[in-house]
Formats: structure tokens, sequence, C-alpha cells
């Protein structure tokens, strides 16, 4: 037998070969060959096929996590950028020397990060494609399915030490967290067993309580612990309070029973702004302080105005160029239409924070007057109902505001009790940001996988998109022989 007539028969059945044996012509024509040959050479093919699909799902995957994760950073650093660059140019040359970092120093900070971050992303999806597409081939599809996204999930999360051996995400972690938490809850409401424990969960305004209180912690540390809060959140806060820092200082001194230390620093500061006062070391309520020579009132209004005019430029970017990229075809049809919607989500959220900062202010004025005094607790209680001006934004993004306040709040908290020694943080642990964010995304993965209906479509989409989680195998048809 010649090495070809070998390899023809070593890709055919037994039932051909037997056939050629005995001098038939059934083997020897594509137009006869048998049933089973067919189904050999379909099953090898269809095998083929799904090897190359599995391959490309995991390497798109990793393209569009990549591309995610440096569009994300890499927006936020071109916006830090330009910030730093106007800061400069108001600053003086003194200060320009003295600065921590040159324009090109931090230029090369910013694509540096954007590529770590790119990296992150993509890791974390093409690990996870790979994980789970490998245990579907080992174990099979349908026989893992109930776990398999669950253990992929947290075999990709160790994914974010590329961001930074020695870089701690706390806040991403927890937020991550507070995610997995909302995911939960909402498969806990659907089950028989944990419904009814669940079920407080639905309160209508419960994204309300949550943000009251993630307020109550964030602003009472951001008058009395600043070091306790991340730094871009800490600058955020000062610059929305609209308060100096020696005024922050001076409040800090009487709600803490510390001897004053900087009243001719706050003097000095109002009499740059044209206002000349002379405060009492003895005070025990700190409105002069806040608020120089005007009264409760008439500051809450005028802080108002100037917080609005602040926080418009915040908001500009996050409705506009969203509407730009997403309805960029419907742009030139229904141009205002969109561009109205863009304007009036930005009028609602400016209105929003700047509600939420004046309240903030108004709120302690109204206690610290109304009891005469000022100390730590009545700090917490007055910044608690500074949460409520969050009614004022759409019901959709108030859920996620909320958790995005309570994952700074609760990183805020734990800071403050290390610090005071009522925690000690396990010394064996490390990285607990990294674990914090691969059992969160071990949760997420596997309600996405199992309970999909658990989430908003934006965020469905959003994962189908980088994912590309093919659809169920079809059926077995029923075929006569």
């Amino acid at each position: 037998m010649s090495p070809s007539d070998e390899s023809t028969n070593g890709s055919r059945c037994s039932s051909c070969i037997s056939s050629d044996n005995d001098g038939n012509d059934f083997g020897k024509s594509d137009e006869f060959t048998c049933k089973q040959c067919k189904n050999s050479d379909s099953k090898s093919k269809s095998k083929s096929v799904n090897d190359s699909d599995k391959l490309r799902r995991i390497i798109v995957a990793s393209v569009k996590g990549f591309t995610i994760g440096t569009g994300l950073k890499g927006g936020l650093a071109i916006f830090s950028i330009v910030a730093r660059f106007a800061r400069r140019r108001r600053s003086s040359p003194q200060s320009r020397k003295t600065g921590e970092f040159s324009n090109s120093e931090a230029i090369a900070m910013g694509i540096k990060e954007t590529l770590r971050y790119g990296l992150f992303l993509g890791t974390f999806a093409g690990t996870f494609v790979s994980v789970d597409e490998a245990i579907a081939a080992l174990a099979g599809d349908k026989r893992t399915a109930k776990w398999r996204a669950l253990f992929a999930g947290l075999v990709a999360g160790p994914s974010m030490l590329l961001t930074g051996p020695n870089t701690q995400h706390t806040s991403l972690a927890v937020y991550i967290l507070m995610r997995a938490a909302v995911l939960a809850s909402r498969c806990g409401i659907k089950s028989k067993r944990f419904g009814t424990i669940c079920k407080p969960l639905t309160w209508k305004h419960g994204d309300l309580f949550l943000m009251c209180l993630s307020s109550s912690q964030i602003l009472s540390a951001y008058i009395l612990k600043q070091e306790s809060l991340p730094s871009s959140y800490k600058s955020f806060l000062n610059k929305q309070g609209g308060k100096d820092l020696s005024i922050l200082q001076g409040v800090k001194d009487i709600a803490t029973a510390q001897p004053f230390t900087n009243l001719r620093a706050i003097e000095k500061y109002y009499k740059s702004v044209g206002v000349d006062i002379k405060l009492d070391p003895t005070m025990k309520v700190p409105c002069t302080i806040i608020h120089g020579n005007e009264s409760c009132v008439k500051h809450g209004v005028t802080f108002f105005l100037q917080a609005y005019k602040r926080a418009l430029p915040v908001y500009v970017p996050v409705y506009l160029i969203p509407a730009l990229i997403v309805h960029r075809q419907d742009l030139l049809k229904k141009q205002y239409s969109i561009l109205g919607k863009g304007l009036l989500g930005t009028a609602r959220s400016s209105l929003f924070l700047a509600t939420y900062c004046s309240s903030a202010w108004a709120w302690t004025c109204l206690l610290f007057r109304t009891f005469e005094t000022c100390n730590i607790p009545l700090v917490a209680i007055a910044t608690f109902p500074t949460g409520l001006a969050l009614a004022i934004e759409k019901k959709s993004r108030r859920i996620e505001i909320s958790l995005y306040c309570l994952a700074r709040a609760i990183e805020s908290f734990f800071t403050c009790m290390t610090e005071a020694g009522y925690i000690r943080p396990p010394k064996s642990l490390r990285r607990a940001d990294v674990v914090v964010f691969s059992v969160s995304t071990a949760i997420i993965m596997h309600c996405y996988a199992q309970e999909r209906d658990v989430f908003r479509s934006k965020y469905l989409n959003v994962l189908d998109w980088v994912f590309g989680v093919p659809p169920p195998p079809p059926a077995p048809s029923c075929e006569t022989t």
C-alpha cells in the first residue's frame, strides 16, 4: 500500500476500508462515502472552527479591555494635564520653580499610567475569557456553567497588580465591592430563600439614605481629617468646598477643643479678599470663621451662586462629550434635541452639586447656632442631611453617585479607625485591595453569566461588547437513520 493510500485510509472508517478490500467502489468515491466518515469530517472541521473562534474571542476581549483602560485613564490624564497648565499660567514664576513636577514629567507620568491601566483591563479581560474557555473545553460547558464565571473572575482579579506593585487601589476595590453587593442583593431579592432578608434593599429612597450616610463621613473628614481621603478626591472637595485651608483648620481647632493655631492666617486671608475682621479667640461658634462678617443666610445665598459657577465646568464634559461620541450619527439630524438634553443634564447636575456644597455649610451653621457649640459629633450630624441634595439628580444617576461616595466614605472611615488604633490591619495581607477586587469581580462575572437580568442594559451592553460571550450551543436535532 502506498503512502497516499495509507493516509487516505487513515482518515476513513473500517467500513470504507473493508469495502475497498472486497473490490467495491464504495470507499473510493466521495459520492458514496458512508455517513460515519461524513460525521467525522464535519466534527473535525467544526472543532477547528470552534478553536479559532475561542482564540479570536480571547484576543478581541484583550484588545477591547486595553482600549477601555487607555481611553478612561487617558481622558483623565489629559484633563489633569490641561488643568495643570492652566494653574501654572496663573501662578507666579517663583511657585513654578518650587513645583514638584515639570510639565514634561507630568505628561510622561500620564502616558505611563494610561498604559498601565490599559494593560490592567486588557489582561483582566483576556484572562477571564481564557480561563472561561479552558474550563469549558476541559470539563464541559454545561457541567461547569454554574461556577465557571465565578472562578474565572477570581483568577482575573490579580491583574490589578499591573498598575504597579506598590500602588494601592483601595477606592477602586471598595467601589467594585459596592457594585458586587448591589448585584448580589438583586439576586437575593429574586430568590425565594433570601427574598425576605433582602426586601429592605428595595426601599425606594435607599440611595438618598446611602448618600446621607456617606456625606456624614466624607464631609466630616473634609473638615477634620483630610488625610483620610484619596488625594484626587481631597482636591475636588477643596475646590468645590470653596473655603481656604486656613478656615478649615480654624473650624477643626474649635471642633476638637484645641487652642487656635492660625487665627491670624484666617484674618489675613479675609483681608486678601477685601474683608476686614477681628476674630475672637474665645468663640464657641465658628460662624465668623466660616463666612466672616456675612450673616448665615446671606452667606448661604452667595455661596450657592459661587458653587454653581464652580460646578458647571465639572459636568459640561460629563454630558456633552459622551453625547458627541454616542450620538455622533444622529447629531446632524437631531442636534437640538441631543444638545438640549446635554445642557439640561449639565444644569441639573450642577444644581445638585451646588446645593450639596452650600447646604453643607448651611446645616453646620444652623446646628452650631442652635446648640451654641461646635464639636465632632455635631459636625457629623450636621453633614448627614446634606445628602438629601441628591434628590435633585435623575433617579438613574442617584444610585451611581451614592455608591461612588459610599466607597470613599468606607475607605475614609477605616483609615480613621486604623489611625485611631481601633482596627489593626493584618500584617500578612499587604494587598487587601487586590483580594477585595478579585472577590468582587468574581461575584460580578458570576451574576453576568447566570443572572444577566440584574444588570442595567448599558452595563450589560458594555460587558457583552468586551467579553463577547458566545451564544449557548444549539439543541441536538433528532435525525432518523
